[in-house]
């Protein structure tokens, strides 16, 4: 079986141990990893560590599938690996500490033996065929690892509607870098090219995502927890993206039609599938930012003045929850476009000035902002 557009699937229902573990080795078959894994190698898993979220929060890569990832690759006879990754908010020593010891990662490192990063460096790697973004600094654990495993969290994404192989790559760039990156590519089509740029030049190796108990609705931080029963793997990426958005009924993804027309991501009749496909869930829910379709019930003569006012006003828009605020200030050091400000303890947004890339909604530690939408829309 060739690996060329190949994505695997295994069922898990749980994080059991040897559940996990058996689903991982099975995936590292199926892919061929061990054509990749060569005798003391330095490998870097990348798993998602947004913010400081226990695992049974479902927002960050479960510790179990980040420990028996690194048990296979040891078993492959990795040398040393490490665990990396830059969560949102600045990139210091004492900001990933919590996060490693809240997100389980601590434990994982413990019980492997495999490093934790606390290298705050990062370099620049340029970017040969990109269309927005020539190149990007890169934390050093991900430019400098011979191998890079990429372990993404499956959710849904206010900004890209998936959260998965290619969105994960994001937190290769350091700290409030990010922020710098959604204002200097305002537009989804930009921000989503400048995506693929990313996911180019890091070029992980494998990537495997968590879609034992998924995340739907207002994600990456703010959705649901789904079980969804599954691993998914691939060495391209881009095609796993692919069928992640098809198995969770996501319709039109800008990243991923962007990713065809580059021919990046191959079309859906060239994926082949191995292990056990889940069916497609006709119900996952999709982050509100991305439900604006109402045009089809709209009158066709009235379509371009509803479309106009629709892009002038209706734009889905973070929403403080006064009541659940606590002034703690992180929507304001996320934001790239600095229009939020903390008055009489609470968060304040200037939307004016507001360039709805969702930061704020994103690293929202009590997940007081939400995403507003005009109810006149929903028809």
């Amino acid at each position: 079986m060739s690996v060329k557009n190949l994505v695997a699937f295994t069922r898990v229902e749980d994080y059991e141990y040897q559940a996990v573990l058996h689903a991982v080795r099975r995936q590292f078959r199926l892919l061929g990893a061990a054509e990749l894994v060569k005798p003391g190698i330095r490998v870097t898993v990348k798993p998602n560590l947004l913010m400081k979220r226990e695992p049974q929060q479902h927002t960050t890569t479960h510790p179990m599938v980040v420990r028996c990832v690194i048990e296979a690759l040891q078993e492959l006879g990795a040398g040393e690996i490490t665990i990396a990754d830059s969560p949102g908010g600045p990139y210091t020593k004492g900001a990933l500490e919590g996060i490693y010891s809240a997100s389980g990662m601590k434990e994982a490192a413990s019980l492997t033996g495999a490093k934790l990063n606390f290298d705050t460096g990062w370099r620049e790697i340029k970017c040969e065929d990109y269309r927005v973004c020539s190149g990007f600094n890169i934390i050093d654990p991900v430019a400098g690892a011979d191998l890079v495993v990429n372990l993404p969290k499956l959710k849904t994404h206010c900004m890209t509607t998936l959260s998965g192989g290619i969105k994960n790559l994001f937190g290769c760039v350091p700290g409030l870098q990010k922020p710098e990156l959604h204002y200097r590519f305002v537009e989804e089509e930009r921000f989503c090219q400048m995506l693929l740029d990313l996911a180019q030049t890091v070029s992980p190796a494998i990537t495997l995502v968590d879609g034992i108990v998924a995340m739907e609705g207002d994600g990456p931080s703010g959705g649901t927890p789904r079980g969804t029963g599954f691993l998914a793997g691939s060495r391209d990426l881009f095609a796993l993206d692919v069928e992640l958005a098809r198995v969770l009924n996501l319709g039109e993804v800008k990243m991923l039609s962007l990713a065809a027309v580059r021919s990046l991501a191959p079309p859906e009749d060239l994926i082949e599938r191995a292990g056990e496909p889940p069916a497609v869930i006709k119900d996952f829910r999709r982050p509100r930012s991305k439900s604006l379709d109402f045009l089809g019930s709209v009158p066709a003569p009235l379509r371009p003045v509803v479309r106009s006012l629709a892009g002038r006003f209706a734009k889905p828009s973070p929403k403080v929850e006064m009541k659940r605020c606590i002034g703690c200030g992180r929507c304001a050091q996320s934001c790239p476009a600095h229009t939020i400000k903390i008055d009489h303890g609470k968060a304040v947004i200037d939307y004016k000035n507001c360039i709805r890339c969702y930061c704020c909604h994103e690293m929202c530690p009590p997940r007081a902002i939400g995403i507003k939408r005009l109810k006149l829309f929903d028809i």
